[in-house]
């Protein structure tokens, strides 16, 4: 089909005109669009039973470091890890995890209301699925797309993979040290133990460097891990597991 000169500038004004009165529905479509169609749809089911290798975490940190970079990562299943630890990461990291569908709308609003009253980011929002999303998938660029994105996939995750499926990939992706990904690797280096040895005292410590793995280690008797470490065993018994989850 040919347009007539003026059809095609006629249609085009058209546009702009509808698109100038619901601007503000246009925008969130094409948002929604870009980001719909740019998360990794079909890789997010066979979480379910294939065991990653490589995480866009990873990756980045190979960048970072001019590919002079090798991730020690080794994978180990959920039932073979201290429940203490799993308690701890969730205490201190996302204590409604049993209860939300990825996003904690209520911890959200909470720490944008604290952040904003400090002029800092004092306090994350992120569940641990959103996490889970940006190690596996996205960067930890501070940016508004990449922020969408993590939306999208944690709420996509929950939909299509078990709970215990999100908390395996999460404790077996995280950066736990320069080059160390994975409980199985960090009690290793760490404490010379396998995860499901470790203690309730270990465990503390490990889930108390999740958010800065580059700046703390869960060995060192700083006042940081000592403070966070003392949180998370104070909440554990707060923390109930699922049979099934």
């Amino acid at each position: 089909m040919q347009f007539r000169e003026s059809e095609l500038g006629e249609l085009f004004e058209k546009f702009l005109i509808r698109f100038k009165r619901k601007k503000f529905a246009y925008s969130l479509f094409i948002i929604f669009a870009i980001v719909y169609f740019s998360i990794p749809s079909f890789n997010i089911p066979v979480l379910e039973y294939q065991e990653f290798r490589f995480t866009s975490l990873m990756e980045q940190r190979a960048i970072e470091k001019k590919l002079n970079f090798l991730p020690k990562q080794k994978w180990v299943d959920i039932d073979e890890i201290n429940p203490n630890l799993l308690k701890a990461i969730i205490s201190m990291e996302d204590g409604n995890f049993f209860h939300h569908k990825g996003i904690d709308w209520k911890e959200l609003r909470q720490s944008l209301n604290l952040n904003k009253r400090k002029k800092k980011i004092a306090r994350g929002g992120s569940t641990i699925t959103m996490q889970l999303s940006k190690n596996l998938y996205l960067s930890t660029d501070r940016n508004f797309f990449r922020k969408a994105k993590e939306f999208v996939i944690a709420m996509r995750m929950e939909k299509e993979i078990s709970k215990k499926t999100i908390l395996e990939n999460y404790v077996n992706a995280i950066e736990w040290g320069n080059g160390i990904f994975g409980i199985n690797k960090a009690s290793e280096i760490y404490f010379e133990k396998e995860p499901e040895n470790l203690t309730i005292n270990e465990s503390s410590k490990l889930a108390a460097v999740i958010p800065s793995p580059l700046k703390n280690s869960p060995t060192d008797n700083s006042r940081y891990v000592k403070r966070r470490s003392a949180i998370i065993r104070s909440r554990l018994n707060d923390v109930i597991i699922p049979a099934k989850n």
